[in-house]
């Protein structure tokens, strides 16, 4: 994804903001909006927002999981069987 060819100021945003939105929905990619020169805020269609949130989740859960591991907080799957149905 190249964002360099997305970015536009806020008053491009304010002067379009239907045409965005529609692109968007397209499937355009995410547009940086700049104010007063500096990077202020990334607008993207929710469905690729969704996907992303569920990748950080996944991730995170993969970081929680080898940390675990590390930290020596694991035990054998030999004999899950018997663990589970003895509680």
């Amino acid at each position: 994804m190249n964002l360099e060819t997305r970015i536009k100021p806020i008053s491009y945003l304010k002067a379009h903001s239907a045409e965005v939105i529609r692109e968007l929905g397209e499937g355009a990619a995410p547009l940086v909006i700049t104010q007063n020169g500096e990077a202020k805020a990334v607008l993207q269609d929710v469905g690729s927002y969704q996907a992303t949130q569920e990748a950080l989740a996944l991730l995170k859960l993969l970081a929680l999981g080898q940390g675990d591991i590390a930290a020596g907080r694991v035990v054998p799957v030999a004999g899950l069987a018997d663990r589970i149905r003895g509680r």
